[in-house]
């Protein structure tokens, strides 16, 4: 049985919470409007009942890119709450990342939400960790998923416009989405990780292959190729058996996490073997999940 630790399912109270904006991220019937992207034509069968066949667990987590997080405290939370009472009542297999809101940073509250009973924390890549998050989440040894944040929208002297007027539909997932990832396992490898030693962390997307560029580090006066920090996780959402064959080769297979970003893609076949899939399925989600006590 698999574990699945990147999936999207809106419940109701979620649906109903976006439909009462006025303003992004908000729902329209089913057309959703965010800062930064195209309107988005919602299918409605996507956030219905699921096909969970063959997983142990499918964690869903809050779509970080509507930018709910960064809102200020007085719009987010209503959002987040609702996000939260729905996530927590999907039932088995379903389980859930918790969220909070970065615009003004409640440790309490994130302690008090995450012992009802959520996986660990999630994060958008665009927000700045605040230290005090980040030890609620050592305090318990809960893991940390980061997962792309809102796109920028475009601007003078921005990213290249490929065609006159905007970019293509699928823009913001293959450019910011990626450039975000990049950055953050940067980011968390060079100023967070002195500051939490113990802290385990999940890279959406394979981190945007981030970890391909280490020779380029190394050039330009980084270090740490050949070091693999067993505490950073990277899972699989969207890519396919050639690019997690090139990441198992920088990063070793036992960080490499099975993730599907369902309903907008499904979990790839690794293509590296029974023994491979199975760590990427099974072994290293749990390790990942588990806690001290119970992690071998």
């Amino acid at each position: 049985m698999a574990i699945d630790v990147h999936q999207h399912l809106w419940t109701p109270e979620f649906i109903e919470a976006l439909r009462a904006r006025s303003a992004p991220p908000r729902l329209d019937g089913w057309t959703l409007y965010l800062d930064g992207e195209p309107p988005y034509e919602v299918n409605p069968a996507d956030h219905g009942p699921r096909d969970t066949t063959g997983l142990e667990l499918a964690l869903v987590s809050l779509s970080s890119p509507l930018g709910i997080e960064l809102l200020p405290p007085e719009e987010s939370w209503p959002l987040i709450d609702a996000y939260h009472e729905g996530a927590l009542g999907l039932g088995e297999p379903f389980g859930a990342w918790a969220a909070t809101c970065h615009a003004d940073p409640d440790p309490g509250r994130l302690a008090r939400d995450l012992d009802r009973g959520f996986a660990g924390l999630q994060i958008p890549a665009t927000a700045v960790p605040d230290d005090r998050l980040l030890t609620v989440l050592t305090d318990r040894d809960l893991p940390l998923f980061i997962h792309p944040g809102p796109a920028a929208p475009p601007h003078p002297g921005g990213p290249v416009q490929p065609q006159p007027g905007g970019t293509p539909p699928w823009w913001p997932a293959v450019v910011p989405y990626v450039q975000q990832m990049h950055a953050v396992w940067h980011y968390f490898h060079a100023v967070v990780r002195p500051r939490h030693p113990t802290l385990r962390v999940c890279f959406a997307l394979l981190a945007g292959l981030a970890p391909l560029h280490a020779e380029r580090l190394i050039a330009r006066g980084g270090g740490g190729r050949g070091r693999v920090d067993p505490g950073f996780f990277v899972e699989t959402s969207s890519y396919g058996p050639r690019a997690i064959d090139a990441i198992v080769r920088e990063l070793g297979v036992d960080v490499v996490v099975n993730g599907s970003d369902a309903p907008y893609a499904t979990a790839p076949d690794p293509g590296l073997g029974a023994a491979a899939a199975h760590a990427i399925r099974v072994t290293n989600p749990r390790r990942l999940l588990a806690r001290k006590e119970t992690r071998t």
